[in-house]
């Protein structure tokens, strides 16, 4: 069994004025074979605490610390925290004109795995992923998420997600400009992944209807930069109702942030 602890996590944004404080004290703990749901207002620090996780150079951690089974994170590069285990699949997918994606994926499981797949045992690997995420074959010549609508960017990533087999996935509000159609198909993509057994999830979401889709272990209520309550999929449920005035004290629409 794999662990993913973060224990009193304090970490600030990089600006032009200098550091700003967002991060505040975060404590939480995902064993693999779980997925725990992190929800919260807008500027909770949800976004900051997945790319301070990932290694992003525009957070900088302050204090606390982050084990993957028993290794400091922290201590990591971000292609170790990668090869170690760490996925992140981000808000808003960058395009990377010029780089398929046929070479973009089997580079990036080429450097995880630690030396290159076969191209046989590949081929049919990438084949049977974009059939699963019903992305057409003719994808893979193209570059890198240019032109993507926002529903085929998110659907990369989850085909990254199978490709690269992490053992921790960091999911981003992968939600976040879905049709009905598409999110269904990244949810069911999500939940293989954590059928695998041996995998874990931290799955950020503004909003429930992935949740219809993807059944939570736990819920995390984030705000001002912290875990202020946890509970089962029926917080969730708490959130929709009645949004997040309980835990701000400031009304917020139904299921929103």
């Amino acid at each position: 069994m794999a662990t993913l602890e973060i224990k009193d996590l304090h970490g600030s944004v990089l600006t032009e004025e200098g550091a700003k404080p967002i991060l505040k004290g975060v404590n939480l703990t995902i064993d693999s074979g779980q997925i725990h749901a992190i929800m919260g207002p807008n500027g909770s620090g949800k976004s900051t605490l997945a790319y301070a996780l990932a290694g992003h150079p525009k957070y900088q951690i302050d204090s606390g610390t982050v084990l993957l089974d028993g290794e400091d994170v922290l201590e990591m590069s971000i292609d170790e925290r990668a090869r170690a285990g760490l996925f992140l699949a981000m808000q808003y997918p960058v395009e990377v004109p010029g780089v398929s994606m046929s070479n973009f994926l089997r580079t990036a499981a080429t450097a995880v795995r630690g030396e290159a797949p076969q191209i046989r045992h590949w081929v049919k690997e990438v084949k049977q992923s974009m059939s699963d995420l019903d992305i057409d074959t003719s994808f893979s010549e193209r570059s890198v998420n240019e032109g993507f609508s926002g529903g085929e960017k998110k659907r990369h990533e989850i085909l990254q997600l199978d490709l690269l087999n992490p053992k921790f996935a960091i999911l981003d509000e992968t939600d976040s400009g879905l049709d009905v159609d598409a999110l269904r198909v990244v949810s069911d993509g999500v939940n293989r992944f954590k059928g695998k057994g041996d995998k874990g999830v931290l799955l950020i979401t503004h909003y429930t209807r992935i949740l219809q889709h993807i059944t939570p272990d736990r819920v995390h209520v984030f705000s001002d930069g912290k875990v202020v309550e946890s509970g089962g999929a029926e917080l969730a449920d708490e959130l929709e109702a009645n949004g997040y005035v309980r835990f701000t004290g400031k009304k917020e629409a139904a299921g929103q942030s």
